[in-house]
């Protein structure tokens, strides 16, 4: 995992002081290296009875170069930040894994417009897909398991719903290719809500899994016609993430955020009395590490156009 890490420029530390270059020479203390973040996850690499030495640049945004060894009873590793040319060593007696696992369901990012519930499957399953890539299996549920594949279902990835603009997508190695998973999984669900153009057209997109199929197919998907198989979708997500905590800030701030969390919901009770499906949704920073976002709270209305859902965005505020 380290290894992975460091060959990806990849080194931010959390030090109880962190405010920019610093000279370091700390006593024997636990040292947390940020390992994977994303709104499923919370992950550290964690230097027991660590001392570091040497000078860490905390926002520094480039090349690095690393090297480990064993000195004596502990262990060291190296780093260079290139660019500002600083150098720290850590010394330490093990490595291991911290995992924070946390609800994902209702997390949103409206970055892109447009088709934006889509956006947001298309985001979750990406952030699920980073998951289970970088931690295996052992850090996803059963159901967690089964919905990743759809990572590998091109109408539902980034290749025709980006949640984020171009130059932020992370690509994957032949994001149009998708996998026998998906095609089972995608079936199964069309079959369940009884959408039989859904998977008439999923059989064919089988036989032939060419891009020009595969954005035929994500054109259905915002039809009113087939919004049963994406609302299952969204639901079997939510309820699968639904078993872990939600992030804490605090004693006051999560009664604030509660607090617009029931104005949010009395807020979706008002639309569906009147026939709108509605869902609450909010952005929320990391508990750790450095993050600028704040938290937010939407209520995303899906009403039914002529012949495509229509989505609305509403922001609650206090």
């Amino acid at each position: 995992m380290l290894k992975r890490l460091l060959s990806q420029n990849e080194f931010e530390l959390l030090l109880p002081d962190q405010t920019g270059a610093k000279e370091k020479n700390t006593d024997k203390t636990d040292i947390r290296l940020v390992y994977q973040m994303n709104d499923t996850i919370e992950s550290f690499l964690v230097f027991k009875e660590a001392r570091m030495t040497g000078t860490y640049k905390e926002d520094y945004e480039g090349a690095i170069e690393a090297s480990f060894y064993r000195d004596g009873d502990d262990y060291a590793l190296v780093v260079r930040q290139e660019e500002e040319d600083c150098v720290v060593t850590i010394l330490f007696k093990t490595l291991e894994l911290e995992t924070n696992l946390y609800n994902y369901g209702d997390i949103a990012h409206f970055w892109r417009k447009g088709y934006e519930n889509l956006r947001q499957l298309e985001f979750r399953i990406a952030v699920l897909w980073d998951k289970y890539e970088y931690l295996g299996e052992a850090v996803c549920n059963e159901e967690e398991r089964k919905l990743v594949q759809l990572a590998y279902f091109p109408p539902l990835n980034y290749t025709c719903y980006p949640a984020v603009s171009k130059q932020y997508i992370v690509p994957r190695d032949n994001p149009w290719i998708p996998s026998d998973g998906a095609f089972s999984l995608m079936k199964e669900m069309a079959e369940q809500v009884g959408d039989r153009k859904i998977e008439k057209w999923i059989h064919f997109y089988e036989r032939y899994p060419y891009p020009v199929v595969a954005r035929c197919l994500a054109v259905l998907l915002h039809r009113n016609a087939h919004a049963k198989v994406v609302d299952l979708i969204t639901e079997r997500l939510k309820k699968a993430t639904s078993v872990y905590p939600n992030r804490s800030f605090g004693e006051k701030e999560d009664e604030n955020i509660g607090k617009l969390l029931g104005r949010a919901e009395k807020r979706k009770e008002e639309l569906e009395r009147a026939g709108i499906h509605a869902e609450v949704l909010h952005e929320e920073p990391f508990t750790t590490a450095k993050d600028t976002l704040d938290f937010h709270v939407y209520v995303m209305q899906l009403k039914k156009g002529i012949i495509n859902r229509k989505v609305l965005i509403e922001e609650i505020s206090e």
